[in-house]
């Protein structure tokens, strides 16, 4: 292709996949015309496709295979030359004893016990959520209401090398999930999860991809209480990092309850769904402008703007 504008530097982007999905699971299926509205090229890669590392920039977007490949798909983070979210970001937060350090400074969140493999697993009392601290998707996860089969799943993860973690179950997850979305630490749309673990005894319906469970979603107008619980959880979770939010591409903010008494699920940094298609398509449009804008102040400050290559 002839460049118009030969002079301009055109920056490629990935959006990164996975052997079984691509290009996604359909929700992004917008955001390489809104790039491109943008003035930036974008196309869909397998993360571990090799061409991916000659990118000048990769957003993880569907590589939810990682739970399978986790050591290959963390070294490949480092060796991406510029990744979105960042590699400490993504290390950090794909092992939900995140949660344990945001709770450490005050974060509200969901009552949480890991235990790692070779360590006695402890249950509370009634319905508890058993599920690997590092997964994705649903897979592993499991209702139960009678502790030896609770514990005999846990001492199964933990056999496979998994820690454990271990939630009492909230009947408020009845009323689904409130998903919240921020784009570089700013409050883009929301929307609600429907429950996706069956009662004890039953097991989720997954994708033909395997890789999800699937979901019942819907848009949402959450009260501000938890979008404060969400500025809260990214803000918390930078300083922790010593990042600025802004270096936070995308951020999911999943919260179970309403505004009296919101706790945090799952803070979601490395490549969650962002729930696009339950935006009407002027809103959907208008937000994922935000999130290209968000792209192209991304390569600026990584000197990568139009005019960073630039012949004198």
């Amino acid at each position: 292709m002839k460049l118009a504008r030969p002079d301009v530097f055109h920056p490629r982007i990935v959006l990164a996949g996975c052997p079984a999905l691509p290009e996604g699971d359909g929700d992004d299926a917008g955001l390489v015309r809104a790039l491109r509205d943008h003035g930036l090229h974008a196309c869909w890669m397998s993360w571990d496709d090799p061409a991916a590392l000659q990118a000048d920039l990769v957003i993880l977007r569907a590589t939810w295979d990682y739970i399978d490949r986790l050591d290959e798909f963390l070294a490949w983070t480092t060796r991406v030359p510029r990744l979105l979210n960042p590699p400490q970001v993504v290390a950090w937060n794909i092992d939900k004893r995140y949660l344990s350090d945001l709770s450490a400074v005050g974060v509200p969140v969901v009552p949480s016990a890991f235990f790692a493999p070779g360590e006695q697993v402890r249950v509370p009392v009634g319905e508890i959520v058993v599920k690997p601290a590092v997964g994705a998707g649903s897979v592993g996860a499991l209702r139960f209401s009678d502790s030896s089969k609770a514990l005999a799943h846990a001492g199964m993860l933990q056999r496979r090398g998994q820690t454990v973690l271990v939630q009492p179950y909230d009947p408020r997850v009845g009323d689904g999930e409130t998903a919240m979305v921020f784009i570089r630490g700013e409050q883009s749309h929301a929307f609600t999860k429907g429950p996706m673990l069956p009662p004890p005894g039953g097991a989720p319906v997954f994708d033909e991809s395997g890789t999800y469970a699937e979901e019942q979603l819907q848009p949402a107008e959450p009260d501000f209480e938890l979008w404060d619980l969400g500025h809260a959880a990214i803000a918390a979770a930078a300083a922790h990092l010593d990042v600025s939010t802004t270096d936070l591409l995308y951020a999911r903010v999943d919260v179970l309850g309403g505004h009296d008494s919101p706790r945090l699920l799952e803070l979601e940094l490395v490549e969650p769904s962002l729930g696009w298609r339950q935006l009407d398509e002027s809103i959907r449009r208008r937000q994922q402008r935000r999130f290209a804008l968000a792209v192209g102040s991304a390569l600026r400050g990584f000197g990568l703007g139009p005019l960073s290559h630039r012949r004198p």
